[in-house]
């Protein structure tokens, strides 16, 4: 067998592209070790004619090496895929997120190319782990066709108005999903990794599910799992319960599962009884919730029991409806309350990937997101922003479902990136739903 050692350089011409693109690759001859080739490159490329040089999993003891150097410097999982994508005029996701995000950061001069990666698109086989093989493909089929026959409708649930057919309905969840892939395999050596686009935490393994075709939460703590973190964390502030990601590992007592969430929200899950294999702690929480508020549910809740569980990685869900202006919550956030737990979080595991997940107005979402970045690399959040970054801010337009007519924003939502403090008294009741939580349960 030849083998070749090349250094990465970005993409050759008939290269298959592995998730782990940033760091050197192996590749043989495909007429070397064909079937070990061909099961390789379903999972992460397309075959090509033979003589092609290929990575080869052959070459897994080197490229294992190399993927435990830790990332010496955060890392952001981004694609081009989210620019102009939205599930239709009259859907909440109608709105810019993603590219808002990588658009705002740049603007900061917080994102060099040195620090982004375009994420893959994870293929069919390897949404498998937790998605049916029959659901993955009703998917691909839905987008090829366009259509949902009624009998796709009622078992995958999908060409519904919450998950409606749209264009790039299995090419873009796929894309959040491979990020999520990817980030287990990089976070292998250590290291933090920011994917906005990821934290669809409501898919369920046969259907589609509260805005979410694909679960990709899932598929990164199973990715992270695979590649040596076995103890993980999994934070979850979004304003709705993360029921898809309770339903995978309710029964795994080594993936912490804390949900704090607005009650009697959809998908109307997540009850304070809830214990799982003991390691499940649902915490419901009142309308108008205030950052002091959440700083309890932090101090008291959040840390004391990660700490206790000792993760290897931490998965932090960033959902940004919990904020104020949300249209889909009632709770009372501000953008502040969200960084101060991941401040809290960064030094808690050697691995830590932040995902985003809910937020259905467009100011609060990028700002909020961007943040997290800024926060992930210890930059100073600016008063008042640059005109660069007003400008991105400025451009964005939200129109009411199915009307031209626009949504103003609010001023300080394209002059500055951090909310103003929303505090206020901390209610009895949240006291008591913290200590129903904590009683009984081990340390």
């Amino acid at each position: 067998m030849v083998i070749l050692f090349v250094p990465w350089l970005g993409p050759m011409p008939g290269m298959a592209r592995s998730y782990a693109n940033h760091v050197p690759q192996v590749f043989v001859s495909q007429d070397d070790c064909p079937r070990r080739s061909q099961a390789y490159l379903s999972r992460y490329g397309h075959l090509g004619r033979k003589g092609t040089l290929r990575p080869h999993p052959c070459c897994d003891s080197i490229r294992n090496a190399l993927l435990l150097t830790p990332l010496h410097r955060p890392l952001f999982l981004g694609s081009e895929i989210y620019r102009g994508s939205t599930y239709g005029a009259w859907h909440p996701l109608r709105i810019p997120r993603v590219s808002t995000v990588i658009d705002l950061v740049r603007a900061m001069g917080w994102l060099g190319p040195e620090q982004y990666r375009a994420s893959p698109r994870a293929k069919p086989g390897a949404l498998t782990g937790y998605h049916t093989r029959a659901y993955v493909d009703a998917l691909l089929d839905a987008e090829r066709l366009q259509f949902a026959s009624p009998q796709t409708r009622a078992r995958h649930n999908i060409g519904t108005p919450s998950n409606p057919i749209f264009p790039e309905m299995y090419r873009r969840p796929a894309t959040g999903a491979g990020a999520s892939l990817l980030a287990g395999e990089l976070l292998a050596g250590g290291g933090v990794i920011h994917s906005p686009g990821g934290g669809t935490h409501h898919g369920m393994p046969d259907r589609a599910n509260g805005f979410c075709y694909l679960n990709d939460v899932v598929l990164a703590i199973q990715s992270l799992r695979r590649h040596g973190a076995r103890r993980v964390a999994y934070i979850d502030i979004d304003a709705h319960h993360a029921d898809g990601v309770e339903h995978a590992f309710a029964a795994e007592p080594e993936v912490l599962l804390i949900s704090t969430h607005e009650e009697g929200r959809w998908p109307r899950t997540g009850a304070l009884d809830d214990r799982g294999a003991g390691q499940v702690y649902n915490l419901p929480l009142p309308r108008g919730l205030s950052d002091s508020e959440m700083a309890l549910v932090r101090d008291q809740l959040i840390l004391p029991v990660v700490a206790r569980h000792r993760p290897d990685a931490i998965v932090l869900q960033c959902g940004a409806d919990a904020v104020e202006e949300d249209p889909q919550s009632r709770l009372g956030l501000s953008n502040g309350a969200h960084w101060a737990i991941l401040r809290s979080l960064q030094n808690m595991a050697p691995r830590l990937l932040v995902l985003g997940g809910g937020g259905y107005n467009p100011w609060t979402v990028g700002r909020l997101w961007a943040g997290n970045w800024a926060v992930l690399n210890g930059y100073e959040i600016p008063d008042v922003l640059p005109k660069a970054a007003q400008a991105v801010l400025g451009a964005l337009r939200w129109q009411r479902p199915g009307s031209p007519r626009q949504i103003a924003p609010e001023a300080h939502w394209i002059t500055s990136m951090a909310d103003a403090p929303r505090t206020g008294p901390i209610r009895a009741e949240i006291r008591a739903r913290i200590e129903t939580l904590l009683a009984g349960r081990d340390g």
